[in-house]
């Protein structure tokens, strides 16, 4: 037997070792838009590969929108209501922890290719520090080996030494070949000027691949893949832009009419009116509503292909990995911040309080837990589960305070007790640049939210600055179209979850500091490790 060999062989079997870890974050997948979960025309081979060998969760959902609100639910384990981070832009707090941090001290390098979308806190910076003036930083704890930001200039350089043009620059780039300007109002499906081996997922897989070449064998690593894609724009080359035919997909989720929607509560009349139709395909003016019914099938049918571009992306990761000999001693994560609308209720895009916005993809693969291998579990996960799964899967010390549970045990085949029996996700719609929602609804800029509970029967729905609450009774109106929560048949219902959110806010105040206690023997308790105490 080889050495390698050995050294997996007792990696197996012994839980305490520590294996590689992948963590894959995709953007603005929906949780549904996956073969292996049933959906009836999207194909994902490689994402079923890796749900056969690891577990499913089904209904694992976001904990806020857009992407850095959402990355920081993922990578701190806290809810928005602790960690903070309401908008792009917001600061993350230095004093919390994260997943990178937590993995390097325990003896990792956690490196990056892509993006994390964490704005830094102000407060450790000079007022000059060019850092400050944008909101896709880094998660402290990270080294990086391949940035991809908005900007995406790595990859055009790559682009170039490839022949293709890239003097339109990024989002310039992402329309069809030869097409500037205004594009004319309705979708096309004509390809950009790059190939599907040159895609920025491409890039990134191969930038990953080349790395995992030069990796020693005897250390096990961490790497963070943060993929871009299906994020708009909605443009994806040959062959995936005729993969999917608009016709074929499910109904969409939504009334009769947009003008029906925005009558049904003030938010979504405001949301409604706020989406354009040049931020998912540049070139093509005015507003997402008022897009026909074929041309929302038309973006639908490209966000398909582009879920299956990325899923071929991912497939040659899993190839790289088995060629290396390092499949059996990885552990991988495959997950997204957060959904897309994707037509339902007349929109695109994230946030609000509907399902389709938050309800994400999670698989998670162990080779050394394979008791559940090819599992679908049925019950609610969030994002802030994430983080305290890889502390528990890499055999570092728990943190108490975190506002997630490991899954852990699901892996195992086993239930653990007490789980949840609901979802929780948060939404912040203040500006802070330029209050355009505090103007609108004529409330201050804290009143700007809302915080969604999901149960299997009920969707509860709070927002703040006296807008009126949501309820939805799943059961009858899975599609969320009827309001009951001024319904007086309902409203025992609204209290028993309105109390319910009380008690889950209760329960999940900051508690870095308040799971200990200072005694005449000193400290008692836990406190938490935070990027502040830097141990």
């Amino acid at each position: 037997m080889s050495g390698r060999a050995v050294l997996r062989e007792k990696s197996l079997d012994n839980r305490v070792s520590r294996p590689n870890v992948l963590l894959i974050t995709c953007d603005q997948w929906r949780g549904d838009c996956l073969s292996v979960a049933g959906h009836p025309v999207v194909k994902t081979p490689h994402v079923d590969a890796l749900a056969a060998e690891g577990v499913l969760f089904q209904r694992h959902y976001g904990g806020a929108a857009p992407c850095s609100p959402a990355r920081a639910c993922l990578y701190t384990g806290l809810y928005q209501m602790n960690n903070r981070v309401c908008r792009n832009g917001s600061p993350l707090d230095a004093r919390h922890g994260n997943i990178a941090l937590s993995a390097r001290a325990v003896g990792y390098d956690p490196t990056l290719f892509g993006y994390t979308d964490v704005a830094p806190d102000p407060r450790r910076l000079a007022a000059g520090d060019p850092r400050l003036r944008s909101y896709e930083g880094v998660l402290p704890g990270f080294s990086v080996r391949q940035l991809l930001p908005e900007h995406q200039k790595q990859w055009l350089s790559w682009l170039r030494t490839r022949g293709i043009d890239t003097s339109a620059g990024a989002p310039g780039i992402h329309r069809p070949a030869g097409k500037q300007g205004k594009v004319g109002d309705d979708v096309s499906n004509a390809p950009p000027a790059y190939s599907k081996d040159q895609t920025p997922a491409a890039f990134l897989a191969g930038e990953f691949i080349r790395w995992l070449g030069e990796q020693e064998q005897s250390a096990p690593w961490f790497a963070h893949i943060s993929f871009i894609s299906p994020h708009p724009p909605f443009i994806v080359p040959q062959p995936y832009n005729t993969m999917y035919d608009p016709a074929d997909g499910p109904a969409f989720r939504r009334a009769a009419n947009w003008q029906a929607e925005a009558q049904s509560h003030p938010y979504l009349a405001y949301d409604l009116g706020l989406q354009k139709r040049t931020k998912f395909v540049p070139g093509v003016e005015g507003k997402v509503r008022d897009w026909s019914e074929e041309n929302f099938r038309r973006i639908r049918a490209l966000y398909y292909g582009m879920i299956s571009e990325l899923d071929a992306q991912l497939g040659r990761i899993w190839e790289a990995l088995k060629a290396a000999d390092s499949w059996d001693d990885t552990v991988v994560v495959l997950t997204s911040d957060h959904a897309e609308m994707m037509g339902d209720h007349f929109m695109l895009g994230k946030g609000g309080f509907f399902d389709a916005s938050y309800h994400i993809p999670l698989i998670v693969r162990d080779p050394r837990r394979t008791n559940a291998a090819g599992a679908s579990i049925d019950r609610f996960t969030e994002a802030v589960d994430v983080f305290p799964t890889l502390l528990d899967l890499i055999g570092a010390a728990p943190e108490p305070h975190l506002d997630g549970r490991s899954l852990a045990s699901w892996l195992d085949g086993e239930e653990p007790a007490d789980w949840r029996d609901a979802a929780h996700w948060e939404f912040n719609f203040r500006s802070v640049a330029d209050r355009e929602a505090e103007r609108h609804f004529g409330i201050g800029s804290r009143d700007c939210n809302l915080a969604v509970l999901r149960t299997e029967a009920f969707k509860y729905v709070h927002f703040g600055g006296g807008l009126p609450p949501l309820l939805f009774d799943l059961a009858r109106d899975p599609d969320e179209l009827s309001n009951v929560a001024h319904d007086p048949a309902y409203l025992p219902v609204r209290l028993e979850l309105a109390e319910k959110m009380l008690t889950w806010r209760a329960n999940h105040l900051d508690q870095s500091l308040a799971l200990a206690e200072l005694t005449k023997d000193g400290v008692v308790g836990h406190v938490s490790k935070t990027a502040g105490s830097r141990e």
